[in-house]
């Protein structure tokens, strides 16, 4: 597993990113600003420690999971010792290897066997939905190896396969009508069960994020939405 970290000096809001399959920071940097600093966990492929600051530090933690690392987050809470303030799922589910619930095994198997350049430039226009929304985004993209690819999907797939729903606390869920990995039908499926999280569709891809141009952006819009109120740690948003 790789962490990547951003922190500026006296900044009291922190966003926690656990990343999907086959990312690096790239496609998170650009939604970074000066508010708050960063951490993202990605290119899962062992059981490491998670690297985390006092939680004292802050006075607002915000945890998202995207896709694939919507089961992450849940699979490393239990060492994670953090309590954040906003948990938010995007385009994910914590059972991801299903065929209700998450990825219908036979298409994610299928993609476990076949992971080559071909196929993870299809992969990185479903990621985007279209063509051109991608050779908009193209900075977002990883500088990964296809081996590397690979490997991080073995491991997820053993680990998913090994370990049930821990029915984390998740806030919101995000789910994108035009989602081409992971499909917003199973999504909803899975989210309409859990009565202790809003759910919200979006008119999005995958990668719903370059819509907001910032974290701030997104996770204001997404708590306007919902009506959350967070009494102590009220959300404003800085662009």
């Amino acid at each position: 597993m790789k962490t990547h970290i951003r922190r500026r000096e006296n900044n009291k809001e922190l966003i926690i990113v656990f990343g999907g399959w086959g990312i690096d920071q790239n496609a998170f940097i650009p939604l970074c600003t000066e508010a708050h600093d960063f951490i993202l966990y990605y290119n899962y492929s062992a059981d490491e420690p998670l690297v985390l600051p006092d939680r004292k530090t802050y006075g607002l933690v915000v945890l998202i999971g995207w896709s694939l690392g919507v089961w992450a987050a849940e699979y490393m809470s239990e060492s994670m010792n953090l309590n954040p303030d906003i948990n938010i799922a995007v385009n994910g589910t914590p059972v991801p290897a299903d065929n209700r619930y998450g990825i219908p095994l036979d298409i994610f198997e299928g993609t476990l066997n076949n992971i080559n350049e071909a196929g993870m430039e299809k992969f990185n226009i479903r990621l985007f939905g279209s063509k051109s929304i991608l050779e908009e985004n193209t900075e977002k993209l990883s500088r990964r190896s296809i081996a590397s690819y690979s490997a991080e999907l073995r491991w997820l797939y053993n680990r998913i396969m090994e370990n049930p729903d821990k029915k984390y606390r998740w806030d919101i869920a995000l789910s994108s009508i035009h989602d081409r990995v992971f499909p917003p039908d199973n999504q909803i499926n899975y989210w309409k069960n859990r009565k202790d999280t809003r759910h919200l569709t979006v008119d999005l891809p995958h990668y719903p994020f370059y819509h907001w141009g910032t974290f701030n952006n997104m996770i204001k819009d997404l708590l306007d939405r919902t009506g959350l109120n967070f009494e102590e740690n009220a959300y404003h948003g800085n662009g």
